[in-house]
């Protein structure tokens, strides 16, 4: 009778290292997922515009108003220094612009959280300011000019802040 010899083998691949690497393998990918999702859902608010349909109704009128300003030759300039918000606002020949009522809205590019309106107070001829610490970031400036009701100057201005308030 012969004896079979019994040779030992190497590594045998199993149902259960199949099912290791099919966790592995998904659990990555919903992890990445999830990590992802949370992200998207506590940076931006995804309210570009209140009402899309209104919104699109009034472009043609904003982009024409906008057309106008530029056209106007008016120019203003805002400087953010330490707690204070400076706005200089003049015409085509420089001179300044006469103005009652100046209001900056401050809004962050992808989160409506940190938003604020900050309303500007006449400190010399086409000269306005305001005080306070304004948060480091980025920040989209909608800075709105107006005298006796009617807006004289419209201007958004994108800018970044650096060493700002906390």
């Amino acid at each position: 009778m012969m004896v079979a010899e019994r040779k030992e083998q190497g590594f045998v691949f199993t149902g259960w290292h199949m099912l290791g690497v099919m966790v592995m393998f998904f659990g990555t990918i919903i992890t990445v997922n999830l990590i992802m999702a949370w992200n998207a859902s506590h940076s931006w608010s995804g309210l570009v515009v209140p009402n899309s349909y209104v919104a699109s109704q009034e472009f043609n009128e904003k982009v024409a108003a906008a057309k106008a300003f530029a056209a106007s030759g008016i120019e203003g300039s805002l400087a953010i220094e330490g707690g204070n918000v400076t706005y200089r606002v003049v015409d085509a020949k420089g001179a300044p612009v006469v103005a009652d009522d100046v209001s900056a809205v401050f809004k962050r590019p992808v989160d409506e959280r940190d938003d604020f309106t900050l309303p500007l107070q006449a400190a010399g001829a086409g000269l306005f300011t305001a005080e306070r610490a304004i948060a480091t970031g980025q920040w989209v400036v909608d800075i709105s000019t107006k005298n006796d009701g009617k807006k004289v100057f419209h201007q958004t201005v994108r800018i970044v802040v650096a060493g700002g308030a906390k």
